[in-house]
């Protein structure tokens, strides 16, 4: 199988603590063809709302430079980053991606909408439904406008992100059709999503996004595992290529410079 792994998190996001060193170190040795480093930046802050300090690339083109020479033939590895909340200031965001040495870019959100406090949905209490489908209704809301800030990402990240924090009994079956009117837009926008493993916990529950991401024929697709830990890169990769297999999918894709290449997961 070609294996990539395009969301992984360096010391340059602020919940992990490895150098991108050794995350690549890793890639290689979990026989990855292709990497890519996608470290956190929400322009949201995480509590009251509120806009993050502007973010400087310098440290990001540092250790990504420094690590190229070392690469072992074969291996891959691309600059990218995990952008949250370009809708609270698409502008901002379009003017800081503009970077040239940028390669792809995650669109994601992390945070409630600044109207419900812009806070992290990792910090809710979700002991009832109610909290629960008020949050995904929230997020939903949000990621109808970032679909259409095509300017801002490359692939839409991790679509089902919430349900990571909430009990098994809450599903998105309420939320379908508007996923799927997502998806479209998604495809009539030329960008991709990406199929997060969330360090292979989450595979099954992707099935049905990815049905219907390829009946409107989508086929920009990148594979992550989320990882913030160099023992975690790759993990569910094979897994998550072989669910695109069974769900129509024969091509993974990578990205230099923003532009899309397709890859046979097979052969």
């Amino acid at each position: 199988m070609f294996l990539i792994d395009y969301h992984t998190h360096s010391q340059l996001s602020p919940d992990a603590d490895f150098p991108l060193a050794e995350m690549a170190a890793a890639g290689a040795a979990a026989g990855l063809r292709e990497m890519c480093i996608t470290d956190h930046y929400d322009r949201m802050k995480e509590h009251g709302g509120g806009f993050q300090p502007d973010y400087d690339w310098a440290p990001a083109l540092a250790q990504y430079r420094a690590v190229l020479p070392t690469l072992p033939e074969g291996f891959t590895l691309r600059l990218g980053i995990e952008y949250g909340s370009a809708p609270v200031d698409p502008e901002y965001a379009q003017s800081m991606l503009a970077l040239p040495e940028l390669d792809f870019v995650i669109g994601s959100l992390h945070n409630r909408s600044e109207k419900l406090g812009g806070e992290d949905f990792f910090y809710g209490d979700y002991q009832n439904e109610g909290e629960c489908y008020a949050a995904l209704d929230d997020y939903f809301t949000s990621m109808e406008r970032l679909v259409e800030l095509p300017g801002c990402y490359d692939v839409l990240g991790h679509i089902i992100y919430p349900l990571r924090y909430m009990p098994q009994n809450i599903t998105l079956d309420r939320y379908r059709e508007r996923i799927d009117a997502i998806l479209g837009r998604v495809v009539a926008n030329d960008r991709g999503i990406e199929l997060n493993t969330y360090n292979g916990r989450t595979i099954e529950p992707w099935r049905w996004v990815l049905e219907r991401y390829r009946a409107h024929g989508g086929e920009q697709i990148t594979l992550g595992s989320d990882a913030h830990f160099p023992e975690r890169v790759g993990l569910g990769l094979e897994a998550g290529a072989q669910l695109l297999l069974d769900t129509g999918f024969r091509y993974v894709t990578t990205y230099e410079k923003h532009r899309p290449a397709m890859h046979r997961i097979e052969g």
